[in-house]
């Protein structure tokens, strides 16, 4: 758009990106987490993370915990190789890297935690630690005195 007024509301955001640029690794981080949908879904026994990595290998894909409570789904999605006589019209699917983490609740078993990827879903389930058991009543016998 050359209209001048448009041109004068942008200008300042220009000028505030050109002077002030985000940090390399911020919008790539940025990117990154934005690039992948996750369900999570809440089980009696446990937390089920899901989701679609389509043409991906396990290599490709990393499941870790951070902090003692932070689940960190990454990974890479790479390109074919560029063949210099394949033209493309048209290029939709996403490639580089993608990231989604997830604070576990309180009552997350750290230590039981499984991933398995099955025809391009990947499945990561957190085990519930149960809670305690209320405690019982003591009964104390009475005696006849």
């Amino acid at each position: 758009m050359d209209h001048p007024l448009f041109q004068l509301l942008c200008f300042p955001d220009e000028v505030e990106r050109s002077l002030n640029p985000p940090a390399q690794k911020y919008v790539r981080d940025s990117r990154a987490i934005a690039s992948t949908a996750v369900d999570v879904k809440e089980m009696p026994q446990s937390y089920v993370f899901v989701a679609d990595m389509p043409g991906l290998k396990s290599a490709d894909i990393k499941v870790q915990l951070e902090n003692d409570n932070v689940l960190t789904i990454s990974g890479e999605r790479k390109r074919e190789d560029h063949n210099p006589d394949v033209k493309f019209i048209r290029m939709e699917r996403s490639a580089g890297n993608f990231m989604r983490k997830f604070t576990l609740p309180a009552n997350a078993d750290k230590e039981g935690i499984t991933a398995a990827c099955h025809d391009g879903v990947l499945t990561v389930t957190v085990p519930k630690i149960p809670p305690p058991e209320p405690p019982k009543p003591k009964s104390i016998e009475v005696t006849v005195g």
